[in-house]
């Protein structure tokens, strides 16, 4: 037997871009769930069942990543040699710096009990989703630039820059996200019930 592609796009059949139909990749998982079920492999060899094992298993990873647009293309600017940067300073974007200093601010008032900052922390929370979803509709010009341009290298790598560098303002957003929620809606460690 030929080795399995570890890389989920050649698993799947598709060309390496960043749009994909759902309908399409959905269909191909259920297409190779059915070639590749361990089921199907109980008298076949050791090898064989092995192998049946580490299908499925890249079968599903590749289907979770490659249905999420986000986890698609954190997946290809990596196999492409874009790595996501972790987030560090240099990575804030400039016009947030003084609605994150604000916001640090509202969170401490809150947390040290000061319910008068909720209101803005929930404006704030408004804010950062409309601003994520902006950038999702820039994630998706550039998926579509990126797309067109495969073929010319160049291009196709400049598109990768400007997807890395929305991903990581992506990801900062969605951590100011989280951070606003946690506030507003802590979480309260459960009491034992009475004995």
């Amino acid at each position: 037997m030929p080795p399995l592609p570890r890389d989920y796009y050649g698993f799947f059949g598709f060309d390496r871009k960043l749009a994909i139909d759902s309908a399409a990749l959905q269909k191909r998982f259920y297409e190779l769930s059915r070639q590749w079920h361990p089921d199907r492999f109980g008298r076949k060899s050791a090898e064989e069942q092995e192998m049946a094992l580490e299908a499925t298993s890249i079968l599903n990873d590749g289907y979770r990543t490659l249905k999420d647009p986000v986890k698609r293309a954190e997946y290809l600017l990596t196999q492409d040699g874009f790595p996501i940067a972790e987030q560090r300073g240099k990575d804030v974007p400039p016009e947030l710096l003084e609605e994150v200093f604000e916001l640090n601010m509202m969170l401490e008032e809150v947390k040290s009990g000061d319910e008068s900052a909720r209101p803005q922390l929930e404006q704030s929370r408004q804010h950062f989703l409309g601003l994520r979803e902006g950038v999702d509709r820039e994630l998706l010009r550039e998926f579509q630039r990126h797309d067109e341009s495969v073929e010319a290298s160049p291009t196709s790598k400049q598109a990768l820059q400007e997807i890395r560098g929305l991903l990581n303002r992506r990801r900062y957003i969605e951590n100011l996200i989280r951070d606003v929620e946690r506030a507003l809606n802590p979480v309260t460690p459960s009491r034992p019930a009475p004995g």
